[in-house]
């Protein structure tokens, strides 16, 4: 498809359950250009290849399989697979407004756009609604992500757009060397801030980032994520990836821990502020045990460094 104006690509890992409606939601696009959809099986063993050939007899429609289990390393492939200039990710429990593409697509007649990203609203699981112990900030974790209706160039990298309603320009990507395998999840570590740190690098060389609002996507919220666990768990790792995401920026060191206990304590103050309010109460509690996890990180990166020596 040497005219493929936009490739949308799937990196999916046992998520047979969502994964036919986040193609559909492709297949379904109300596009006139021509486009491509990829899904890179990253060592599914469910039926995540079944899923994809119920669909194959669709000519836009491209499978691959990497064995190598990482959401970075799928995203490479992905991109390496797909034959457009421009790479638009959308996640394997999401689904897209009918006009993802194109938005997204006519956004990047700006020539100094590198990343783009829309609007992302959740759906709760039949019969649930949103726990009263969840505020804002923690349903951000679940993909929740809406800066407005009118569109922002991003300036700050905490608001970069989500990873699951994510689009790339290749010319970029090859610029920074791809996304980096440290960091995105691996298996069922929840290590991310690969996003961010795309911004940031943006930001960096002189390209923008913009938000817009009419790329919509819907994020499937999966019911083992509506556990107090899933969100301390997130927490930790996020708090990992904060501490990785330093150190391959060059800002290892002692001043890691002084950083990260001063934050532990923040949060503890800040839970006990929020005592009668039980969403932010739980939020900066999430927050305080994250540092602990970056903590734990910088520790291990300093005895590392020791050993070396």
């Amino acid at each position: 498809m040497p005219d493929t104006q936009i490739s949308a690509i799937i990196c999916t890992h046992n998520r047979d359950t969502y994964l036919g409606a986040a193609i559909d939601s492709l297949l379904g696009q109300d596009f006139a250009a021509d486009f491509e959809i990829v899904v890179v099986d990253n060592g599914s063993s469910d039926r995540t290849r079944e899923v994809v050939e119920q669909r194959i007899h669709n000519q836009r429609l491209k499978y691959v399989f990497e064995p190598t289990i990482g959401l970075s390393v799928a995203r490479n492939t992905g991109a390496k697979v797909a034959s457009s200039d421009i790479l638009a990710y959308l996640d394997d429990d999401a689904v897209a407004s009918d006009r993802w593409l194109e938005v997204l697509y006519f956004a990047y007649n700006n020539s100094k756009l590198a990343i783009a990203g829309g609007k992302v609203t959740l759906l709760w699981p039949p019969g649930i609604q949103q726990p009263r112990w969840l505020s804002p900030g923690l349903a951000a974790n679940l993909g929740a992500y809406d800066l407005g209706d009118t569109t922002i160039y991003i300036q700050e990298p905490g608001s970069t757009p989500r990873g699951l309603n994510y689009s790339i320009r290749r010319s970029f990507l090859e610029e920074i060397g791809g996304f980096d395998p440290h960091l995105g999840r691996v298996g069922k570590n929840l290590l991310s801030n690969e996003e961010l740190q795309m911004t940031e690098f943006a930001l960096q060389r002189g390209w923008q980032v913009a938000y817009l609002p009419e790329a919509l996507v819907a994020h499937n919220v999966a019911p083992e994520r509506l556990q107090r666990s899933w969100f301390l768990n997130r927490g930790w790792w996020q708090g990992i990836s904060e501490c990785y995401r330093e150190q391959l920026a060059g800002k290892a060191g002692i001043a890691q821990l002084q950083r990260g206990s001063e934050r532990f304590v923040r949060g503890l103050y800040k839970s006990l502020q929020y005592f009668s309010d039980p969403a932010e109460r739980f939020d900066k509690l999430v927050y305080a045990y994250g540092q602990i996890g970056y903590l734990n990180a910088a520790i291990q990166g300093l005895l590392s460094t020791s050993n070396k020596k």
